[in-house]
């Protein structure tokens, strides 16, 4: 059996025409930017063509076995496309994250091309260098001068991150002796913040029991007066509150934490302040937004995921400190087989050892890449017109009947009730609110099945279901908003 592909089972590259050597590939880069890029994007075509589970499963050649030649190996590959959310479609807006920056896209291709990994100095020497680059670069924008930071695998790692130099920043012993060595120690996060603070406590032998919740006010912000109440109780209680984590953007009402008043309850009590500015983070590159992240010089660290706001692809998370050396000296395993101190050049380039990780695989160039091609102001008018287009749609949705604000919006997070023609004007009992909350599923079911729309929805504390709507893709424009609402009210009519 032949194969034309660079690793051919088994006449490799040596035994094929060299025009035939990279078949595959040249094969499947034109039906990646054919179909995965230019007509899964375009607007007339669907954003979904949905399957379900036990009907996908059926209709794909799934099964591994037998050799595949590449002809069939790329028919699938255009199922693959074909059956997948096209999330750079200009109506995707089902997550804190979306769009298709083709700068982005080509560092991501340059990245697996050259599949580095980014633990020494030796086997990365532009990427230690560019990620170092953009770590700078980052810090600087949030306003510290002489920090550190990595690229981590999302941003519930990032958060994990946070958690655990805290700890070693407040308690050394716990690197090599354990929990066993600490005191009763809890989590202090807002009521509204990310569920992976949790998850890294029970990662991290916290427990999750031990992540308490701050209470928020009327617009999902948590409130310093609550915050300190909680340290002091806990104190009183014997048990130690080592870190607060901010929230600059949360994932559901989009609410920015009043950071500096935070900061001064942080400082009173010796607290390590993190923020989690994965999703919000990126409004530090505005002029006119960055007031919502006032006060994060003061944070000790700072989770920000490019892949979010900033329109960077999957994955690109970033988490970074003020404390210059507290990476390294939390996580550093000093391993003689990869981080040898007597290398010919300069070891503090090897920057694996501050990493949770061994084998770390390249996200910087993603952003670089974007970065560079659009520069500061780029990226600055690309984040403005996130904003415009939520402030635009909270416009439309004040204006148009059967629509209803859950609240304002702080970041481009747009929350709203749709409410059919049957309830309007009506008495808003407990009944009438049980109906408005089973309506955006049957809208959501309704979209996806039409594929013209993706919006996601979910309840929040006593609020009923309401639609999500999400701003991240660089590529939305007002025409875009308007859709939306047509789209919805047509969806929904009949409800």
């Amino acid at each position: 059996m032949e194969r034309n592909s660079m690793n051919g089972a088994t006449n490799g590259v040596n035994g094929a025409p060299a025009e035939d050597q990279h078949h595959f590939l040249t094969k499947l880069m034109d039906m990646m930017i054919t179909e995965g890029i230019d007509k899964a994007n375009d607007r007339k075509n669907k954003i979904v063509e949905f399957k379900h589970p036990k009907e996908l499963e059926k209709m794909l050649d799934l099964k591994l076995k037998d050799p595949t030649n590449d002809d069939r190996l790329l028919d699938i590959c255009n199922d693959v496309i074909k059956y997948s959310v096209k999330t750079g479609h200009p109506r995707f807006f089902n997550q804190l994250f979306g769009g298709l920056d083709e700068y982005t896209l080509g560092g991501a291709w340059l990245t697996e091309t050259l599949n580095a990994s980014q633990y020494t100095y030796e086997v990365s020497p532009v990427f230690t260098l560019m990620e170092q680059c953009v770590i700078r670069k980052m810090l600087r924008l949030a306003g510290i001068e002489n920090g550190d930071g990595i690229f981590c695998p999302g941003g519930s790692i990032s958060n994990m991150y946070a958690l655990n130099v805290a700890r070693y920043q407040r308690f050394p012993d716990c690197k090599t002796k354990g929990m066993q060595a600490l005191p009763k120690i809890c989590v202090l996060t807002s009521e509204k913040g990310h569920y992976s603070l949790k998850k890294g406590a029970g990662f991290l032998g916290i427990g999750m029991d031990n992540v308490l919740p701050i209470q928020t006010d009327d617009q999902g912000r948590m409130s310093p007066k609550a915050l300190e109440e909680t340290i002091q109780d806990c104190i009183t209680k014997g048990i130690v509150p080592y870190i607060v984590n901010a929230t600059a953007g949360s994932t559901v009402l989009g609410a920015y934490d009043p950071l500096e008043e935070i900061a001064d309850i942080c400082e009173k009590y010796k607290i390590w302040m993190h923020v989690d500015g994965a999703w919000g983070a990126g409004c530090l590159l505005s002029q006119k937004y960055k007031g919502f992240m006032k006060g994060i010089e003061r944070a000790d660290s700072l989770t920000w995921n490019p892949h979010k706001m900033m329109g960077t692809n999957l994955q690109a998370a970033v988490f970074l400190t003020k404390h210059k050396t507290v990476l390294l000296d939390a996580h550093s395993a000093k391993a003689k087989y990869l981080f040898q101190q007597d290398k010919f050049y300069d070891v503090s380039y090897d920057t694996g050892d501050k990493s949770i990780q061994c084998g770390r695989k390249v996200d910087a160039l993603k952003v670089w890449t974007m970065w560079k091609a659009k520069g500061d102001a780029g990226l600055e008018e690309d984040i403005d017109n996130l904003f415009s287009c939520s402030r635009y749609l909270t416009q439309l949705i004040k204006a148009r009947d059967g629509f209803k604000m859950v609240q304002e919006p702080q970041c481009t997070n747009v929350c709203f009730w749709y409410i059919p023609k049957r309830l309007r004007g009506k008495p808003e009992t407990k009944e009438w609110w049980e109906q408005v909350g089973k309506v955006a599923p049957v809208i959501k079911q309704r979209m996806v099945e039409k594929g013209t729309l993706l919006i996601g929805y979910q309840p929040d504390g006593d609020l009923v279901n309401f639609f999500r709507m999400i701003f991240s893709n660089m590529a939305v424009t007002k025409s875009d908003v308007e859709f939306i609402i047509d789209e919805i009210d047509r969806l929904g009519c009949d409800l």
